[in-house]
């Protein structure tokens, strides 16, 4: 048979030839498996026919031979024993073998019933191995097809032609066999494209943030060295002016350094079993204590223990963010809720404030770094816009996940799970 043909007959058949030789070596096993098992059932039952008609021989009969006739009728088999004194001595196997008819074919039709169970069989897990199957598929088609230098070449210098800086970058050569690797050349390509623009933005935006506090530092200091050297007032203002912008730049700064840290893998994990509502409970009372202008509460789980894996400090930042994210964007007075929950696989903690909560159109982008939605701009609360996004890191880094429902003018509901942890 030549490549063409067989690879046609695959094709036809949606097999490899590895899974068709399984099949069918599996199949012929089985139905070995239980001949065998007949056989050796015939031969010890006729085995003990025969011990049994032995015992009913008198002790006193010298044998002189042994041996099996057929009588007539099915099934008939004869046991025949002589002795030297001309006694003759006959059983009928056949009237044996009558009743053990019945039995036997109950065991026949079970195993051909099992052997009917076993093609179901094959056929559920074949179907549940079919995206290993259609791999093997390709690969022999693959395999068998005929090496062309030229295929090469042209995907060569279609890849040679593409320019890095062109935005619609794409690979194409018109070869439908090569298209499957055009396509993940393309998809490799596109995300390439996507983490440079990303990357870009990410460098504009912190330039961005960067450049205001120098600014504000600069436009103050000008006025100190103008005005300020002999007036108290100027002085006063321009010093505290200077304390915040400094502050707010080293925040910055250090936010952008845990940002940094992290897509390069070196923020390490110290973990530990942390016990949710006490991590919980511990950062409401701190909020309660340096935020004099909310109301907090807190709900623990009933269990009163439910236990996570997970690096102390950073799960309680990532509560601090969301916290301080809600105390921002709430009004005096409103209740920011803590509370913990847990089910069978999972533990979570949810913070709920009262706030100016966001559009659907805002929550999609909110972990997204230096992003800030048109009422945060424009609020006095200001911000970088990266708070959330290294709250979404350290979640993402624990295996966790957050789930955000907020609705203008009602308020806003981050609920953050983990994987539950059986304290040994």
């Amino acid at each position: 048979m030549s490549d063409k043909s067989r690879t046609k007959n695959t094709q036809a058949k949606g097999m490899s030839s590895i899974a068709r030789k399984i099949n069918s070596r599996f199949f012929f096993k089985r139905m070995w498996d239980y001949l065998m098992t007949d056989i050796f059932i015939f031969f010890a039952v006729s085995l003990g026919i025969i011990l049994w008609f032995e015992s009913t021989i008198p002790d006193t009969l010298d044998a002189m031979s042994r041996e099996l006739g057929v009588g007539d009728g099915f099934p008939s088999l004869i046991y025949i024993v002589k002795d030297y004194s001309g006694a003759v001595y006959r059983y009928d196997m056949g009237q044996v073998y009558r009743f053990a008819v019945v039995p036997f074919a109950i065991l026949v039709i079970v195993q051909l019933v099992t052997l009917m169970c076993t093609i179901f069989e094959t056929g559920a897990i074949r179907r549940k191995l079919k995206p290993l199957n259609d791999l093997a598929v390709k690969a022999e088609q693959v395999s068998q097809m005929t090496y062309d230098p030229s295929k090469i070449r042209n995907l060569e210098a279609a890849i040679n032609n593409t320019s890095p800086d062109n935005d619609d970058v794409s690979i194409h050569t018109g070869d439908r066999e090569l298209r499957s690797i055009e396509i993940a050349l393309n998809n490799l390509l596109r995300g390439m494209k996507e983490s440079e623009r990303r990357q870009a933005r990410f460098v504009d935006d912190a330039s961005h943030e960067l450049r205001t506090p120098i600014a504000v530092i600069q436009g103050y200091v000008n006025m100190l060295d103008r005005w300020g050297k002999d007036d108290p007032g100027i002085l006063d203002e321009s010093i505290e002016a200077l304390k915040n912008e400094s502050q707010h730049m080293k925040d910055l700064v250090e936010q952008l350094l845990f940002l940094a840290r992290g897509d390069n893998g070196r923020n390490h994990l110290n973990l530990n079993e942390l016990n949710m509502n006490e991590v919980v409970e511990e950062v409401c009372d701190e909020s309660m204590m340096i935020d004099n202008k909310h109301r907090y509460s807190f709900v623990p789980d009933p269990e009163g223990e439910v236990y996570i894996m997970g690096d102390t400090a950073m799960v309680k930042q990532s509560l601090r963010i969301l916290v301080q994210n809600a105390a921002k964007y709430s009004e005096e007075n409103s209740e920011i809720s803590f509370k913990v929950t847990s089910d069978e696989r999972t533990v979570s903690y949810v913070i709920q404030d009262e706030g100016q909560g966001m559009e659907a159109s805002d929550v999609v982008h909110i972990f997204e770094r230096f992003y800030r939605s048109d009422q945060a701009r424009n609020s006095s609360t200001g911000g970088s816009g990266l708070g959330l996004s290294i709250a979404k890191w350290i979640v993402d880094a624990h295996c966790g996940h957050i789930e955000v429902i907020s609705r203008p003018e009602i308020g806003t509901r981050f609920t953050v799970s983990f994987d539950r942890y059986e304290k040994k």
